[in-house]
Formats: structure tokens, C-alpha cells, sequence
């Protein structure tokens, strides 16, 4: 079970200090010896997160399906699905199908689904069951709050349902989406439990350096959405710069910075080439001063959505 944390203010020495030993003991300095396809991220509540997963968002029906098969074959262990994408019964079945023809456990496979709205405790007790039963997988590794809208009351009480739900072991991991620092502390400040998992857009040109650093100071682990900035950026000097350097595609690129900054990286793609590609990560690293280069980027670049600053 998740713990509660005290109210903290992100200006104290303690929390700079704890901040600061979160780095150093974060995966961003791991050599790349240690990452790997199997790599994995301890959470706070003891459980084990596959460091690169695979995003469905946009997925539809066959082409889920496809997907998620060709990703479990190539190597991935970790699937994000959400009520919002309309495909966890798709992706729910790739999983099983897979499993069964493999002759793996459902338990090897990390998977991750989301609250669409937040309409309350009862409302999201529902939810977390419609999901149960389109996924047919049993439990839920990673359930996630898929955004803050609706207010602060509903907020507290949509978590505190997931919580209660946690207990039963239906639900393994829990955690949010797309909060600002604001919605974060109205959820501690009510003593309820820290989330596990806080699952954002992050890449070199949306840095959230605020939001990063609240998270690691309450050891939130945190979850890249859009690691390849949707594309938008694959032409930058810089990283085509890179990608040439180390003979990689600039996806690759993305995808190596988002690991070694410590984050949980989910690229999506409908194309199977590109779901192997976005494997071969694991045989380059960037240096830390590339690492900063990239930091360097930020423009606060909006990929899809940005609901961080709302009530």
C-alpha cells in the first residue's frame, strides 16, 4: 500500500536535500550496462514498473490489437491502455493471446489503464470495474487518474476510490496523469495516500522542471506520454545532430534521453518497424553534457493536451 506524506513546501532545505539524493539515486546516471528491454523502476509502494512501455493512444480496435501483439513480441512488458482510448478490450485480448502462445504468466506483462471522468467515488469504483471486465486480465498493475479535471472535490474523492479499490488488490500501482504541482499537494494536503506514478508529457522541448521536481522530492515516479514529441521535433539541428553522431533515428535519440533522465518512456506507433526500432536503444548513451544540451531545449512545447494550470 502507498504511504502519506506530510504537507511539504517545495522551498525547504529538506525537501531540496531529498530532492537532490533522489537524483543520485535515480536510473538518469545508471551507465547503459544497466538499462536494458528488461530494465525495471522499484515505485514507492514495493512494486516494479517496466523502465519502457507501449502507448495506445489512437489505436483503434484491429490496428490495438496488432499493435500491442507486435510489442509483446519485440520485447515490451509493459502496455498503457486508458477507458478514454476505447481499446482495452483489444489490448486486453493481445495481452491474453500473447501470454497463452507464449506460455507466459498474465504477471509478466505490467498493464496500465485510466480513469475517463472524474465523476466521483461511486462513479470511479464503476469505472475501475467496466475496465476489469473489457480487460479480462484480472488486476490492473497501473491505475491512473487520466487528468485533474472536475474540480478539487472530485479529485480527493475519485482517489480516494482507487484507493479503497487498491486494497481489494484489484488494482496493484495507483497514480495520475497530467496534474500540476497544485492538484499534487490538494490530494497530500487531505492526508490521502501519494500517488505511485505521475504519467505526463515529457521530452527535451516540455522540460516541467517544477512538476519533476515536486515529484522526486515525494518520490513520484514519473511517466513520459509523448517521449518522441509526436514528431514534431525529429528535424531539430539538435537532435539530428545526435542521431548522426551515434549512427541512431531521432526517435532513438528521444527515447535514450527520456530513460536517462529517469523517466518511464511510452512511445506508441501504429507501424511495426517502428515499434522494433523503438527498442534499439541500449547499445549508445548519451554523456551528461548532451543530457544537459537537451535539457536546454525546453520551449514548453504542448503535444496534445495541457490541463496542469486548471481549477
Amino acid at each position: 500500500m502507498i504511504a502519506t506524506l506530510p504537507k511539504t513546501t517545495t522551498s525547504s532545505f529538506k525537501n531540496v536535500s531529498r530532492a537532490f539524493t533522489a537524483f543520485k539515486r535515480s536510473p538518469s546516471s545508471a551507465m547503459s550496462t544497466k538499462l536494458s528491454l528488461e530494465s525495471k523502476l522499484k515505485l514507492r509502494d514495493g512494486h516494479e514498473i517496466p523502465r519502457l512501455g507501449f502507448g495506445t493512444y489512437e489505436l483503434d480496435d484491429q490496428d490495438a490489437y496488432n499493435a500491442v501483439m507486435w510489442a509483446l513480441e519485440s520485447g515490451y512488458r509493459h502496455i498503457d491502455s486508458a477507458e478514454w482510448y476505447e481499446n482495452e478490450k483489444e489490448v486486453g485480448s493481445a495481452i491474453l493471446d500473447y501470454c497463452k502462445g507464449a506460455s507466459l504468466p498474465r504477471s509478466e506483462i505490467f498493464y496500465t489503464t485510466k480513469l475517463k471522468i472524474n465523476g466521483g467515488y461511486e462513479h470511479t469504483k464503476k469505472a475501475i470495474q467496466r475496465s476489469l471486465d473489457a480487460c479480462r486480465l484480472g488486476y490492473i498493475d497501473l491505475y491512473l487518474i487520466h487528468g485533474p479535471l472536475g474540480g478539487a472535490q472530485a479529485r480527493k474523492d475519485c482517489w480516494r476510490a482507487i484507493c479503497d479499490v487498491q486494497k481489494d488488490g484489484l488494482i496493484r500501482s495507483a497514480g495520475i496523469s497530467t496534474f500540476g504541482i497544485r492538484h499534487i499537494q490538494d490530494l497530500i494536503g487531505e492526508g490521502l495516500p501519494v500517488p505511485t506514478v505521475h504519467q505526463i508529457d515529457l521530452h527535451p522541448f516540455q522540460a516541467r522542471q517544477e512538476i519533476v521536481t515536486f515529484c522526486k522530492e515525494h518520490d513520484i515516479a514519473l511517466e513520459a506520454w509523448a517521449p518522441l514529441v509526436r514528431g514534431l521535433r525529429f528535424n531539430h539541428p539538435s537532435i539530428q545532430a545526435l542521431a548522426k553522431k551515434y549512427g541512431k533515428e531521432p526517435a532513438q535519440v528521444l527515447l535514450r534521453y527520456s530513460l536517462q533522465k529517469g523517466y518511464v518512456a511510452l512511445p506508441k506507433s501504429s507501424s511495426k518497424k517502428r515499434v522494433v526500432s523503438n527498442t534499439d536503444i541500449f547499445d549508445f548513451e548519451l554523456t551528461g553534457d548532451e543530457l544537459i544540451g537537451l535539457d536546454g531545449l525546453d520551449e514548453g512545447l504542448v503535444t496534445d493536451w495541457d490541463p496542469t494550470t486548471c481549477p
